[in-house]
């Protein structure tokens, strides 16, 4: 194997370690400036609220989206087989980590395809950067969706990550031509994916624009890539990497937060999912009240995924506990219903999003 295709594997598993074992987190979601309007008579039954929801013509029991983590290196080819597993019987979607790796090693599939054997009938969504795909072109893309017999396909924008890893690509130019190549030339749908940094309103109409069929925020506030690769730069022994540990320090503040960019896009159009710093079924229900369609987890997931099979479905239990019991004091017997609960908006969230946003108008 050549030293690109072993450098691209061995990051997979340098990423994993740093998340699961190091404070990887910064930045503020601002779903602590949001706060619903208690509803002291809620006129529901807890026990048989529906969080029952459609997301590109496939029916989910829950809006819980187990987000795009790891695969591409045989020592996280475990972790994506419990989340598959928990995805299978909990009715809910996954998404595998990008598949670059597997892409330049086909050694590496198993990694991904699990996921495909150990949930045959859930929701699955394969990973490209964009990087790859203007490389690569709509070839890489099928076989991403191959390798794990996906529903749809993210692909990721990850500059902010690109501009600090010793191994980033600087240049991304000709992306959007790309995915809109792609969006035209590809039956199945394509999601655009952040991975930590936000979208903007006006990145989010020109994914629409390129034909894209749901955006996956991915917003400042959860797992920082800059913190990420500031870690791996300090842990490298060329003196070159040592230098981006100061860059990656210097952008942990860089990056539109979770709220306020699901604002933004969800003004310019939907199907959209909220991700982001969601640590809580409480932050699920402030997303999905505020339009989102799901909502999706990866560090709160990370830890358990590495225990047991048991481990992950104890933390996913509770965190659909929180979101029930969220709209049920919101007196929301379905998600519908939960899209129409009285919020305040308060604090920095609010002077970021401003009056005339229609996202928080329609209270």
């Amino acid at each position: 194997m050549g030293d690109k295709k072993r450098f691209t594997s061995s990051r997979k598993l340098d990423h994993l370690r740093i998340c699961a074992e190091m404070a990887v987190e910064s930045g503020d979601t601002g779903f602590s400036d949001i706060r619903f309007v208690h509803n002291a008579l809620p006129e529901c039954y807890m026990d048989t609220i529906d969080l029952t929801v459609r997301f590109l013509n496939h029916t989910f029991s829950s809006p819980l989206f187990i987000s795009a983590m790891t695969g591409g290196h045989p020592g996280t080819k475990e972790v994506n087989a419990r989340f598959a597993r928990a995805a299978e019987r909990l009715g809910i979607g996954m998404g595998v980590g990008s598949q670059r790796a597997a892409l330049e090693n086909p050694a590496l599939e198993d990694t991904f395809s699990i996921v495909r054997d150990e949930a045959p009938h859930a929701f699955l969504v394969a990973n490209l950067g964009a990087v790859q795909l203007r490389d690569h072109g709509i070839e890489w893309a099928e076989r991403a969706i191959r390798m794990i017999g996906a529903d749809a396909i993210a692909i990721h924008l990850n500059f902010l990550q690109e501009a600090i890893q010793p191994e980033g690509d600087h240049n991304a130019l000709g992306c959007l031509a790309a995915i809109g190549e792609l969006c035209l030339e590809l039956r199945t749908p394509v999601i655009i994916k952040e991975t930590g940094c936000g979208i903007s309103a006006t990145t989010a109409r020109q994914c629409w624009g390129a034909g894209v069929s749901a955006i996956d925020i991915g917003g400042w506030g959860g797992t920082s890539w800059a913190v990420v690769e500031s870690v791996r730069a300090d842990e490298s022994r060329n003196q070159r990497d040592q230098r981006l540990k100061t860059l990656g320090e210097d952008f942990t503040e860089w990056g539109i937060p979770t709220v306020v960019s699901l604002a933004e896009v969800l003004a310019s159009g939907s199907p959209v999912i909220a991700s982001g710093g969601i640590r809580t079924g409480l932050d699920m229900a402030k997303g999905l009240a505020l339009g989102a369609s799901l909502c999706g987890m990866a560090l709160p997931l990370l830890k358990p995924a590495m225990e047991s099979d048991e481990a992950l479905d104890r933390t996913i239990d509770v965190i659909q506990q929180e979101l029930v019991a969220s709209m049920f004091l919101t007196g929301s017997a379905k998600l519908a219903d939960l899209r129409k609960a009285p919020m305040f908006i308060t604090g920095r969230t609010r002077q970021m999003i401003g009056k005339d946003n229609p996202a928080r108008l329609k209270r």
